[in-house]
């Protein structure tokens, strides 16, 4: 099964902004908890492009996407959502590396992350670092785990494998 990662479209805002309810709603938040994130898992068709939004499709189909905000030296991975039917088969490993991609290719040092406390293995998985936590911007009172993920030009890559809490194209991180 071929993940399939593209640029997202304007016209495919409100089809992203229903998917990254979605998959909040695989954590088992209620209706209520989920009705207040939806302000900011909103995404306008102009922020679809100013967000270097890219998609991920299965078989034709739309299964999750990622952004990449910002300007060198430090950018935010903002939002990654994989629908919850697609959640553990490689769809988020996929995103994430085409942020980091993303990220290199615009002159990007480090991406910041403002994980949901129940993603947080994930991206440290990923190779990113708790440095700390943030208030969340829907709910007041609510801290979020603050990850960073270091992004080393391929030049300065080392052929062994990186340290932990850095990635490099292709790298094992599993050390």
């Amino acid at each position: 099964m071929a993940i399939v990662i593209r640029p997202g479209r304007p016209d495919e805002a409100a089809l992203l902004s229903d998917l990254a309810l979605r998959s909040k709603g695989f954590w088992g938040y209620s209706e209520k908890l989920l009705d207040s994130f939806r302000r900011e898992l909103a995404l306008s068709p102009s922020d679809v492009v100013g967000l270097r939004t890219a998609v991920a499709e299965l078989r034709g189909t739309v299964v999750g996407f990622v952004t990449v905000d910002g300007s060198a030296p430090t950018g935010d991975l903002g939002m990654l959502f994989v629908v919850p039917e697609a959640i553990g088969n490689g769809v988020g490993t996929e995103l994430f590396r085409h942020a980091v991609e993303v990220a290199r290719g615009a002159g990007f040092r480090r991406l910041v992350i403002e994980s949901d406390p129940n993603a947080e293995p994930f991206y440290r998985a990923m190779g990113a670092i708790r440095v700390g936590s943030t208030e969340s911007g829907s709910v007041p009172g609510r801290e979020l785990p603050l990850l960073e993920v270091d992004i080393v030009p391929i030049a300065a890559a080392p052929r062994t494998g990186p340290p932990r809490g850095r990635l490099t194209g292709g790298a094992d991180l599993s050390g």
